[in-house]
């Protein structure tokens, strides 16, 4: 992500051309986004003579059909009042899971930071056909599509709505500025079973059109409390229990028959990723953030179920996502709400809350969800898990061996918005090896401190590509799995 001499590639690459559609689209958005820089031009051309002015004309329809928008355009999004957003959405919460999305606050956070955040260019047909490797990618992509592909965000906070339950072409207008790495969904976004089918066919048709590869459209969909869609009274789905009563029973082939289930439907309705399983062992009987959300407090039980059910989410060709690194089982805290502790050193780690992300490395684990919590007796200090080299370096990756993807939990929640801003937090955890950044506050700053950390040196661009290249590499893989290609 070192950018030094890097400031032409803040500049979107020409777009294919495609004739009176394109035209119409670049004059919907000036009128839109760029009336400023109209009205500036219309007076610039008042003072000059008429060669002069013909002259510029002609350099500038040469550069807007070359080059695009300029720099910093990259986060111009759409104006939310200009697109008459849906109603507002109240806030969901699950026990223990993520706060929701889809309200004011989602819409409204990933609007801050236009005016400075940078310019994603696009692919050309030739790359975006898909073909190509993700190392051959990786090196045709410029700075913002690298940094924006780490990203994980709401569908509100990619496009401005309040409440999105469809993709069209302000989706895809969205995804052209903001190709992101993925978008997460919540019960707010979920209406129908057709409707979902449409809204994550569509955005994966602007993503493969954009990018060439899928995006991960990601849900939590754990059974029992947590189940965005099983528990949503407009899908007729098969009710879970909670992995609390499969642990009782020790009964793993119960644990994979809900994985298989669960990849069933998510897989019919367009989804690819799913924030589960619960790999937290419960040795806190005070915990009431996981609880029955946890298969038990035997590590090697829980070890075992967590894997069995990420097996059945894996074979309906669902990428499982083993949470909360590294145990959310120990505390006592919710970290929705603010600070959570894990007094345990490493060994003690090693011997009980570890052993679940240990096994899930050795089998070979695609994303393991790092949580929000402090072990200040192994860090030495009171920095969250998400954002700390010790715990996501030193120890998921060098001591238990994981190579797979690195997903922070999400940004907005308390433990992380009461300490730092959107932009500290998203670069702490970068430095601190996540590849995966999960709804920040402000993906607008977030995104942009990001690029400011690269152009300052704090950050060097192989790090970054290290990551970037772990999600190319899993979305080639998912394409193939998906029979494209």
């Amino acid at each position: 992500m070192l950018e030094g001499n890097h400031r032409d590639s803040r500049r979107r690459r020409s777009r294919p051309q495609s004739g009176k559609r394109e035209t119409a689209a670049v004059l919907t958005e000036s009128a839109g986004r760029g009336e400023r820089g109209v009205s500036r031009s219309r007076r610039r051309r008042r003072k000059r003579s008429a060669a002069p002015v013909a002259a510029g004309l002609f350099l500038a329809a040469v550069c807007l059909a070359g080059a695009g928008m300029g720099i910093r355009s990259f986060l111009n999004r759409p104006d939310p009042e200009a697109l008459t957003p849906g109603t507002v959405v109240e806030t969901e919460r699950f026990p223990g899971d993520e706060a929701a999305s889809g309200g004011e606050e989602d819409g409204a956070g990933g609007q801050n930071g236009e005016e400075d955040a940078g310019q994603a260019g696009l692919h050309t047909a030739q790359e975006s056909s898909g073909n190509s490797t993700a190392a051959e990618r990786l090196a045709s992509m410029t700075l913002e599509e690298k940094a924006a592909q780490l990203f994980i965000i709401t569908p509100e906070a990619l496009t401005g709505y309040t409440q999105v339950t469809q993709s069209g072409e302000v989706t895809r207008d969205a995804l052209e500025n903001y190709p992101v790495g993925g978008l997460i969904y919540f019960s707010g976004n979920l209406q129908s079973p057709e409707q979902v089918k449409a809204m994550t066919a569509g955005v994966q048709e602007y993503a493969q059109e954009l990018q060439g590869l899928p995006l991960f459209l990601a849900i939590d969909e754990e059974g029992g409390t947590v189940a965005r869609l099983g528990n949503h009274e407009a899908f007729d789905l098969p009710k879970i229990e909670n992995m609390a009563e499969i642990g009782a029973q020790q009964d793993g082939d119960r644990a994979y028959e809900v994985g298989a289930v669960i990849g069933g439907y998510l897989k019919e309705y367009g989804f690819n990723m799913d924030f589960a399983p619960d790999a937290d062992v419960l040795t806190n009987p005070d915990n009431q953030v996981v609880a029955d959300r946890s298969f038990g407090s035997d590590p090697e039980l829980v070890a075992e179920l967590s894997g069995r059910m990420a097996a059945g989410l894996r074979d309906q060709g669902i990428m499982p996502v083993f949470k909360h690194f590294p145990g959310h089982g120990a505390t006592a805290e919710d970290t929705h709400e603010g600070f959570a502790v894990a007094d345990r050193t490493l060994d003690e780690l090693k011997e009980k809350e570890l052993v679940p992300f240990a096994r899930a490395a050795a089998d070979g684990a695609e994303c393991i969800m790092a949580a929000h919590i402090s072990v200040p007796q192994v860090t030495g200090d009171d920095t969250p898990a998400s954002l700390s080299s010790v715990m996501l370096t030193d120890v998921l990756r060098g001591e238990l061996g994981f190579e797979g993807l690195i997903v922070t939990d999400a940004l907005n929640m308390g433990a992380i918005t009461e300490h730092y801003t959107s932009g500290e937090a998203a670069v702490a955890a970068l430095k601190a090896g996540a590849d995966l950044l999960l709804m920040p506050e402000d993906f607008g700053a977030a995104l942009e401190g990001v690029l400011e950390a690269v152009e300052s040196g704090e950050i060097s661009e192989d790090r970054l590509d290290q990551s970037v290249l772990r999600i190319l590499e899993r979305k080639t893989e998912m394409r193939k799995q998906g029979g494209e290609p």
